[in-house]
């Protein structure tokens, strides 16, 4: 055995990065997959999270108990690993039953989260139990002894390594360059390749199962107080999820919510586990007392805590940073991955030391190393998940950033005195300079243990006290915070169940309307024309617009402007963040004509693709405002699939709208947005907003039928009484007629193929949108984009409007004019 150990654990540390790495980049892809399934809500998100998780402990409390102690540990390993791979290919070729099966079933209320987490089930379940059991199968490799358990600590740390590659490949790389059908099968490739080899290895090497184990068949150490470490490694990963949900929240504020920030944060997060338990691992070869030091690591983890909130809400706001100034994104990345690792890497490294040192703290020397580290990994993991959804479902909501983790840092002390207090009562032996041992009086060991346990209760009281607030101002301006300083009162803030929000009001009364870190909307003159042309346009547009969905309440303006049409008898607003219609569109109340409150509107809190995917309604109209296509998860409204799927939704003659931003976006960006909608409505038309005569927005408009709009029909229905409200609207945005609003007309297919012809589709296999916006979210190059694509527009579309003469003449007169021609 101890030749074995020698040669080949090494080869089993790089067989552990593989092993992570494709489970890294599964956990993206299949978070991904089932995003679109069951929505991407913080409800949705907590089922996924909690079942991967979920899985993953299963696995690693079941090997030990179903496999026997017989079966050489590296073939059932490398049968793990190959299993993996089986179910990767599984879960993407049966992904559309199970979407399909879903939408079948689901509803609303208790039934849609029941009906959400069987989805999830069945698809991560089986695999993340073979991920789980990975690390148990190979610890029977391995006797728990001080080196055997050093070992194990190492191949932890290995796995993590593994993990840090796959997010990075899968988000920089695999994900942004292909789509998930090329990585999952990367991932597959990387199981392949492990489970070869490590059965190649368990054909060249013997394995004796040992005679003996201390632990019953429940599992349970023979070492004494191990219930008191079980709890203190749950408390562990308790305060490390919960953690790693507060930073990414406030870090995502900071740096743009994109994929590539989501990637680099878990990223950083997994390298300093990993270095925490590499370290660590070391550590436990010559430790007298692993658990004293476990109890160390969770109270520095209440400093920690400390660092990181000091860190994130009164210094890194404020270093003098205007991120638009970067040349290339890959110099902002090189700044935010510098600004993560100073944030996250002192909490990570000690959450990373804390796993060895409660395996050290358990073992024994006769005891089955799988059923110890399936416990402990097990214990872990059910911390993790409580982490994360207390967090991320009741903490936050309730009371905040600054409380949660005030809160946090309790609980961190109270582990550090599960494993101090005990440690410290008993009476080691001193030595004396020549090396004989000299007993310590018991009673007065313990009473100066007590002191300096007390004074470090004390400490972390006090450390717990100094947590600042999220300012307003990160909340409001996000990675420009430092440039805005003293230019807007933030006058609301608020840290939702999905997001947190922000009101603010600038010294010449105009209100802005804040989400992701920027502003969303606001009262400025050229974005109340924006939400207000995509209102008047969803609804003047068809014939009998009585039914209509709005997704993305925001301001309200937009909601506001349809609500007014006197044809419109029932509108929904589906919002994914509760706090927006409550309390965000109130401050709001004037320019959207106080819409949350009208009768005959219905607000639905509820991610909109998974609301659209399973309602019964059908439509006169459905319009779309959602957040910046750069912001993580947003693309999944901009796909072609979910253009299809809302065109399933309308009844004969309706139409679909969409908001497009030409601002912080590039020309890839926005040719995949138009490109991919009129791949969707062919007959689809792009209606322009500028600002001071720059291209600033567009409006998409698509019809499943031909389009005919009759400009003199619009005309006569506005100089109806019934009308006023909504010719009054449009007034106030600079259109005085029918024409003035048809006048942004900015093109159509025909006009915009050739600059089209190099747009890549935004599908859901690749939600390639997000990746190409995510790399633009700092460029200001708006007029550019509009006045390049307006090159290929230079014929008037005469099937397209229906009017007399006198009317057409002014109408390609103000087209004409407007597109600077």
């Amino acid at each position: 055995m101890i030749r074995f150990t020698t040669v080949y654990l090494p080869v089993l540390f790089l067989l552990f990065i593989g092993s992570g790495c494709a489970a890294l980049i599964y956990e993206i892809v299949w978070f991904q997959l089932l995003q679109l399934v069951i929505g991407s809500s913080s409800i949705s998100l907590g089922i996924l999270l909690g079942t991967f998780m979920g899985g993953m402990c299963l696995g690693s409390l079941l090997l030990p108990r179903i496999v026997p102690l017989r079966e050489h540990p590296l073939r059932v390993y490398a049968f793990l690993e190959l299993g993996i791979g089986a179910c990767g290919v599984l879960i993407l070729a049966g992904m559309p039953l199970v979407g399909g099966a879903y939408t079948a079933w689901a509803g609303t209320g208790i039934a849609s989260i029941i009906t959400r987490a069987i989805a999830a089930g069945v698809c991560l379940v089986p695999p993340t139990m073979l991920m789980g059991a990975t690390l148990p199968a190979i610890s029977r490799w391995v006797r728990a002894t001080p080196d055997g358990i050093a070992w194990l600590g190492f191949f932890y740390g290995g796995n993590i390594a593994g993990g840090v590659l796959g997010s990075l490949l899968a988000g920089f790389y695999l994900l942004r360059i292909y789509d998930v059908t090329a990585a999952t099968f990367a991932a597959v490739a990387v199981n392949i390749a492990v489970g070869s080899l490590a059965l190649v290895l368990s054909s060249a090497a013997s394995y004796a199962a040992p005679d003996t184990e201390s632990a019953g068949p429940d599992g349970r150490p023979a070492a004494p107080g191990g219930r008191a470490v079980y709890l203190a490694i749950a408390l562990s990963g308790l305060t490390a999820l919960s953690a790693e949900v507060i930073w990414t929240r406030v870090l995502s504020l900071l740096f743009g919510g994109t994929v590539y920030t989501f990637a680099m944060i878990l990223a950083v997060f997994l390298v300093g586990l990993g270095i925490g338990s590499t370290v660590a691992s070391g550590f436990t070869r010559g430790a007298a007392s692993p658990r004293r030091a476990l109890g160390w690591c969770q109270l520095l983890v209440c400093g920690a805590f400390a660092w990181a909130a000091y860190q994130l809400n009164v210094s890194l706001p404020y270093w003098p940073i205007n991120p638009s100034i970067a040349t290339t994104p890959w110099l902002t990345f090189q700044l935010d991955l510098v600004r993560c690792l100073w944030v996250v890497l002192p909490g990570a490294i000690l959450w990373g030391a804390s796993f060895p040192l409660a395996l050290a703290s358990l073992a024994s020397s006769d005891q089955d190393a799988a059923r110890l580290a399936g416990g402990v990994y097990a214990a872990n993991t059910v911390g993790a998940i409580a982490g994360s959804m207390m967090t991320s479902f009741v903490l936050i909501p309730w009371i905040g950033t600054e409380r949660t983790q005030q809160v946090m840092v309790i609980i961190s002390a109270v582990a550090a005195l599960l494993m101090l207090e005990p440690s410290y009562a008993a009476a080691p032996a001193a030595r004396t300079t020549a090396g004989e041992a000299v007993p310590v009086v018991a009673g007065r060991w313990r009473a100066a243990a007590t002191v300096m346990l007390a004074l470090a209760m004390v400490a972390a009281g006090l450390l717990a006290r100094s947590i600042p607030p999220i300012p307003g101002l990160l909340v409001a301006y996000g990675r420009y915070a430092a440039t805005r300083v003293g230019q807007a009162d933030v006058i609301y803030v608020g840290e939702g169940i999905n997001a947190s929000v922000a009101v603010s009001e600038l010294s010449n009364g105009v209100r802005n309307y804040h989400n992701a870190g920027k502003v969303q909307a606001s009262s400025e003159p050229q974005d109340m024309r924006l939400q207000r042309m995509l209102g008047h346009l969803t609804t003047l547009v068809p014939g009998r617009p009585r039914t209509v969905l709005v997704i993305g309440c925001g301001a309200g303006v937009t909601a506001g402007a349809v609500s007014i049409d006197p044809a419109v008898e029932h509108q929904i607003i589906a919002e994914i963040e509760p706090l927006v219609p409550r309390v965000v569109s109130t401050y709001f109340a004037q320019h959207n004509f106080d819409v949350v409150r009208n009768p005959k509107v219905e607000v639905r809190i509820d991610d909109a693709r998974h609301f659209v995917e399973t309602t019964r309604e059908r439509f006169d109209a459905i319009t779309s405002d959602p957040l910046d296509p750069w912001v993580k998860g947003a693309a999944m409204l901009y796909t072609r699939e979910f253009f299809e799927m809302a065109k399933r939704h309308l009844n004969p003659g309706g139409v679909v709208t969409l908001f497009v931003q030409l601002y912080e976006s590039n020309t890839e960006a926005v040719k995949s947005e138009i490109g991919t909608f009129l791949e969707a409505f062919p007959n689809g038309i792009v209606f322009g907003n500028t600002n001071e005569g720059k291209g600033y927005d567009l409006v998409l408009l698509g019809q499943v039928e031909p389009t005919k709009i009759d400009v003199d029909a619009v005309q006569a229905k506005l100089q109806r009484p019934e009308y006023s409200a909504v010719a009054q609207s449009l007034r106030e945005i600079g259109m005085s007629s029918a024409v003035d609003l048809f006048a942004t007309y900015a093109g159509r297919k025909p006009d915009l193929q050739a600059w089209l012809k190099d747009a890549q589709i935004n599908h859901d296999k690749n939600l390639r949108l997000q990746y190409l916006a995510g790399l633009a979210l700092n460029l200001y190059q708006a007029d550019a984009i509009y006045t390049d694509m307006l090159r290929y527009v230079s014929k008037m579309p005469d099937d397209l409007f229906v009017a007399h003469d006198d009317t057409r003449r002014r109408l390609y007169s103000e087209i004409l004019r407007l597109q600077g021609k």
